[in-house]
């Protein structure tokens, strides 16, 4: 189970985008990060701290060796957890579900900015799906389809090449499961 403190802060706007282009680019220099996200050196350095006091990032060496710049890396990949996880304390449970709010905004999010700019010729090649279903399941069935897909995006996204040549464009792929009612 992930503490509350690394899923609030992650579940901060400017603090998820700054997790998923170190996740997409690497090791990366404070000034390049905040040109990429449009946003003040202060507050990309701030937010860094904070994900840095949560064990999400952690400070890396200059490649160059200039150690008058500041210089950033992933501690850790990914996390796995669920608003159920904190029902043993109702303040931390009221966190863990308005941080589930938050990563489902900023999902839909990410969704309509494809859907505004899938004509753009630079994407024209690129294909995005989407699949649903409804059907019956028990808890240990659900827990195992979750297994599964982790275990397969980890398997795809290893098997990924990146020094083969292939133009790239930053993908999303997000899913839920739960109960429903038709």
């Amino acid at each position: 189970m992930e503490d509350i403190s690394v899923i609030t802060a992650v579940n901060h706007p400017l603090r998820r985008r700054i997790f998923d282009y170190l996740l997409l680019y690497g090791t990366s220099q404070v000034t390049t990060i905040s040109r990429s996200l449009e946003s003040q050196v202060g507050s990309i350095s701030h937010h860094l701290r904070m994900l840095e006091r949560a064990g999400v990032v952690e400070r890396a060496e200059d490649p160059r060796g200039d150690r008058r710049t500041s210089w950033w890396r992933l501690a850790r990949r990914s996390m796995t957890w669920s608003a159920e996880d904190f029902a043993d304390s109702p303040a931390d449970a009221l966190l863990a579900r308005e941080a589930e709010r938050q990563g489902i905004r900023m999902q839909m999010e990410r969704l309509q900015r494809w859907r505004r700019h899938r004509g753009d010729p630079a994407y024209a090649e690129y294909e995005a799906f989407n699949t649903e279903t409804t059907t019956w399941a028990s808890a240990a069935e659900i827990k195992d389809l979750s297994d599964r897909l982790r275990q397969t995006l980890s398997e795809w996204q290893t098997s990924i090449d990146d020094t083969d040549g292939q133009p790239r464009v930053p993908v999303f792929f997000f899913s839920h499961i739960f109960p429903t009612e038709p």
